[in-house]
């Protein structure tokens, strides 16, 4: 440590830790602590110095009102804690609040369909990542859910549209397909199929008739050509 990091120290306690008579009833520490770092501790012992309330806008506020005063509504206020007892009390009343509907909802949810994407050897010490850009749309007026998806590898040019009926017991046709981009943006038909690739970086809804795709050209070299292309569904 240099003397600039000692002094720095010794300055530190001089301000902080002052001697406190009024202190020396009370178990535990016998001095004043640093006001902030009191607040971090994580303790459910009383603030050695509590905040001083008096003349705050808001407590009188509450205070002359009958309403407020005791409303459910306003999560109660420990001046004689620190933050992470207050963090726990409010994280156990989220808590709370929140599990009946986790179990409502948990217990509406079944299976509609199962749909085979693809498979994978069981040898493999990892499985890759051949699941992408997953999108959900909802087709209010149709009461249709749409998904898009990209798979990798082997299909790196198409995208894949899943569409199910927001009603279960209904189906609707083609539930699932692919749109395949390859080389639909040649300028002729002189051009090899191999020389204007493009695969897909990015997929969403525009709206319930239009996807909007960012696509890339798939040759490896500098400069690879990007396009915002606007599909109807139809």
């Amino acid at each position: 440590m240099t003397q600039k990091d000692i002094t720095f120290v010794a300055d530190f306690l001089t301000e902080h830790f002052n001697e406190a008579p009024e202190l020396y009833n009370r178990k535990g520490k016998y001095f004043n602590v640093e006001r902030v770092g009191q607040y971090l501790k994580d303790e459910d012992d009383d603030l050695v110095s509590p905040p001083n309330t008096e003349g705050n806008q808001w407590f009188n506020f509450l205070k002359d009102s009958s309403h407020l005063k005791e409303s459910p509504l306003l999560f109660p206020y420990y001046p004689e804690k620190s933050l992470h007892f207050v963090k726990r009390q409010m994280e156990g009343v989220i808590d709370q609040c929140l599990q009946k509907p986790a179990d409502v909802i948990g217990k509406s949810v079944h299976q509609a369909v199962c749909m085979s994407l693809y498979k994978v050897s069981q040898s493999e010490d990892s499985t890759p990542q051949l699941f992408k850009l997953p999108f959900l749309w909802n087709d209010k007026t149709s009461n249709l859910h749409y998904v898009l998806f990209t798979m990798l590898e082997n299909s790196i040019s198409k995208i894949h549209i899943l569409r199910r009926h927001t009603d279960t017991s209904r189906s609707v046709s083609n539930g699932i397909l692919a749109v395949e981009f390859g080389n639909f943006l040649n300028n002729s038909i002189n051009e090899s199929s191999d020389s204007r690739c493009y695969s897909c970086l990015d997929a969403h809804f525009y709206d319930d008739e239009t996807v909007t795709v960012v696509l890339k050209e798939s040759v490896q070299q500098e400069g690879k050509e990007r396009v915002l292309a606007q599909l109807p569904l139809s």
